[in-house]
C-alpha cells in the first residue's frame, strides 16, 4: 500500500530532485570505499610478498587517505541530504496521511520519561532518542519516537577493567492519552520476562502498597503476558475482555513482543525494532519510494493503534 504517495505529485517532484543529489553522494562514497579498500589491499599484499614493511604501508596510505578525504568532502552534503529527507519528504508524507502529524527529527522521548514509563527494569547509562512524531487520531493525542537505551557492565580482567554495553531497549516508544487518571500502575509484559521481574517489581514499583500478579479471565492473554498491578480492581477495569483481545491482536501484528504500561492518564507501548526509521537511503533509489513507504507504514501502524485499542471511546466519560 502506498498511502497516497504515488498520487502526490509535489512529493514525487521533491523525490526526483533529491534523487540527483543521492546519486552524487552514493557515487562519491562508493569511490571513497574503493580507494580505502585498495589502500588496505596494497599494504597487505606488499607485506605478504616480502617487501620491507614500511614501503607497502606508505604506498597503501596514499589511496586510503584519498578515500578518507572523499568521504570527508561529501559529509556536509550527506548531512544536508538526510535533513532534507526528513523535513521535505517524511514531513510532507506525514501531512498527506493526516494533517495533525508532525515530525521533529532532533526531538524524542527524554530519558526521564523513559524511566518513568516503568516498562523496563534497568535505568540507562547511555541513551539516544530521535524522530519524535506527534499527532492526534480523533480525540486522542499520541506521540512516539525512536529510542536506544543501554546499560554498561564493568568487569575486572588481568589486563585491567573491561566495559561492555548491553541493550535495554531499541525500538519505538509509543504514548497515548487513556482518558483517565489512574490511581495505580498496571504493567503488561511478555511472559518470558516474568521470572526475572518478580523480585524487582516487589522491591521497586509496588513497594508502597504491595503487589500481585493480576489474574485475568483470558487464558490466551495470560499465556502471552504477565500483568502486574498495584491496584487489582483498576487493572481489571483497564484490561477489559475487549482490550485484552485488541492487545493480543496488536502483538500478533508486530515482529517482536510488545510491553505496555498504564500510568496516570497515559498508556505506553514499547515496540522493539531491528532497524532505524526515517533515514534517507543512500545506495537505494528514492524514485521507487520503497524505503519511504516502509516508513509511512510504520507511522500508519502507530496511528491506527488508537483505533485498534478503541482509545477514542471515553468509557470513563473524560473528553
Amino acid at each position: 500500500m502506498q498511502f497516497g504517495i504515488d498520487g502526490n505529485v509535489a512529493l514525487q517532484q521533491v523525490l526526483a530532485t533529491m534523487e540527483i543529489e543521492r546519486k552524487k553522494i552514493a557515487s562519491t562514497q562508493t569511490k571513497g570505499y574503493i580507494f580505502i579498500l585498495l589502500g588496505i589491499a596494497v599494504a597487505v599484499l606488499g607485506i605478504m610478498l616480502g617487501f620491507p614493511i614500511l614501503l607497502p604501508i606508505i604506498v597503501g596510505l596514499i589511496p586510503l587517505i584519498y578515500g578518507g578525504i572523499l568521504h570527508l568532502k561529501i559529509s556536509d552534503n550527506l548531512a544536508t541530504y538526510k535533513n532534507a529527507y526528513k523535513r521535505d519528504v517524511i514531513g510532507a508524507a506525514l501531512k498527506f496521511l493526516d494533517e495533525s502529524l508532525a515530525l521533529q527529527p532532533n526531538a524524542g522521548i527524554e530519558a526521564s520519561e523513559f524511566v518513568y514509563t516503568q516498562l523496563f527494569t534497568q535505568d540507562p547509562d547511555r541513551y539516544n532518542t530521535e524522530d519524535l512524531v506527534t499527532g492526534s487520531a480523533g480525540k486522542t493525542r499520541f506521540y512516539f519516537a525512536e529510542v536506544h537505551a543501554e546499560y554498561k557492565t564493568v568487569t575486572q580482567t588481568k589486563n585491567g577493567t573491561r566495559t561492555e554495553w548491553h541493550d535495554i531497549f531499541k525500538g519505538i516508544i509509543f504514548a497515548a492519552d487513556f482518558n483517565k487518571n489512574f490511581n495505580g500502575i498496571t504493567i503488561v509484559r511478555p511472559k518470558g520476562f516474568a521470572n526475572a521481574l518478580g523480585a524487582w517489581f516487589s522491591k521497586n514499583v509496588f513497594s508502597f502498597g504491595g503487589s500481585d500478579v493480576v489474574k485475568l479471565e483470558n487464558p490466551d492473554f495470560d499465556k502471552a503476558f504477565v500483568t502486574y498491578g498495584s491496584d487489582q480492581v483498576e487493572a481489571r477495569y483497564i484490561l477489559t475482555p475487549a482490550m485484552m483481545e485488541r492487545i493480543l491482536k496488536l502483538n500478533h501484528e508486530t515482529k517482536y513482543d510488545i510491553t505496555l504500561s498504564f500510568i496516570e492518564s497515559r498508556m505506553y507501548i514499547a515496540f522493539p525494532l531491528d532497524r532505524n526509521y526515517f533515514e534517507a537511503p543512500v545506495f537505494k533509489s528514492l524514485i521507487n519510494a520503497e524505503a519511504l513507504n516502509d516508513d509511512i507504514r510504520a507511522v500508519k501502524f502507530m496511528y491506527d493503534i488508537v483505533q485498534e485499542l478503541d482509545l477514542n471511546t471515553r468509557i470513563w466519560g473524560r473528553d
